[in-house]
């Protein structure tokens, strides 16, 4: 009989034992279940809303950046972080979805999707919106100081930024097909042109450019200009409206011979561990209120058109942050170059940043 007792009781303590791992799986699972994870650029969404997102549903998000399309991509590929939610740029959108890195977009699962601005949507990038959905858009253009740069120049042109009275005044963006792509503009070629003669011609005008050149660099423009250290910079639109808000002496022009319109898209990778999270992130975004808040904080132009009727009128009514048909008419988005095209790209600007050096 002891012995009968003792063998019932260790088969209770290892029933309860296997339901204790059980409930303990089943907890951790859901634990897991209620995390998102994401991957943006830095300083690229009103931390107000994250809190705000894990009030509203009880998922705990991790948020980790990245500096550039390129690292972002390495993250990706190397599989060693199951994201849900990535907000790469255009051209990086079409590589991602060559290499069968995302997953399609169920737009039955999308709320307030039709709010978004139509020509803003089918771009050559992702056409009919089957794996991203628009986060914020905007332009490359020039950033000058009103009252410290010649009168007569406007900035309606790329060509200005070569005039030799702004010799050492000048800043610009650290990137191979932002800057190429206006030595080309500033010639009347694409910023896709793939013609080698072109393209060596546009790495020899921006070597003529070197007199004018005060730095190249990314973020630490925002204080130069703020602070007045520089009187012209090729910024981001997000950028300009940025630095505008703190100095009011800035300028923002589009130059007539057109720029690189960009989108940066909400993309969900096939790493993803909890789809649902996602379209709940996605949706928390497309709401009119979330995006204008997010707008606002960030500086950059939203998609979203019912967002744009809670923004302030002057913002929405500045055709250099939100174009007209026509600007539209004569603006193109990068394309995704061969890996041997863009290599020259970034060799031709590799040479001229060396040699601006000397």
């Amino acid at each position: 009989m002891k012995k009968l007792l003792m063998t019932s009781l260790a088969i209770l303590i290892l029933c309860m034992g296997l339901l204790y791992s059980r409930n303990f799986i089943d907890s951790s699972n859901s634990k897991s279940k209620q995390t998102l994870t994401i991957f943006n650029w830095g300083e690229y969404i009103d931390p107000e809303l994250i809190k705000k997102f894990e009030q509203e549903t009880g998922i705990s998000v991790i948020y980790e950046t990245f500096d550039s399309n390129e690292a972002m991509l390495t993250k990706i590929q190397s599989g060693s972080t199951p994201y849900d939610i990535v907000i790469p740029s255009d051209y990086m959108i079409k590589k991602m979805k060559k290499l069968n890195l995302l997953k399609k977009i169920d737009k039955n699962k999308l709320k307030n999707f039709d709010a978004l601005d139509p020509k803003l949507l089918d771009k050559s990038f992702d056409y009919n919106n089957e794996y991203s959905i628009p986060y914020f858009w905007g332009t490359v253009g020039i950033l000058y100081n009103k009252n410290k740069v010649p009168k007569d120049l406007t900035f309606d042109k790329w060509n200005d930024l070569w005039d030799s009275r702004l010799k050492n005044n000048i800043l610009l963006i650290d990137g191979a097909r932002e800057m190429m792509g206006i030595a080309l503009q500033s010639e009347g070629n694409s910023v896709n042109d793939t013609n080698e003669v072109n393209l060596n011609l546009a790495e020899r005008k921006l070597e003529l450019l070197h007199p004018n050149i005060k730095a190249i660099n990314a973020d630490e423009k925002k204080m130069l200009m703020i602070n007045n250290e520089a009187t012209v910079a090729v910024v981001f639109s997000g950028d300009a409206a940025a630095i505008m808000q703190e100095n009011e002496e800035m300028e923002y022009s589009v130059p007539k011979e057109g720029t690189n319109l960009w989108f940066d898209n909400i993309v969900i990778p096939k790493t993803s561990k909890n789809e649902e999270a996602a379209y709940k992130f996605i949706n928390f975004m497309l709401r009119p209120e979330n995006a204008a808040k997010n707008a606002e904080f960030i500086g950059y132009a939203t998609p979203n058109l019912k967002a744009k009727e809670l923004l302030p009128k002057e913002t929405v009514e500045d055709e250099q942050f939100y174009p007209d048909l026509d600007t539209f008419k004569k603006v193109e988005v990068y394309e995704d170059l061969s890996p041997e095209m863009l290599q020259l790209y970034n060799d031709l600007f590799l040479k001229f940043k060396i040699n601006n050096r000397q």
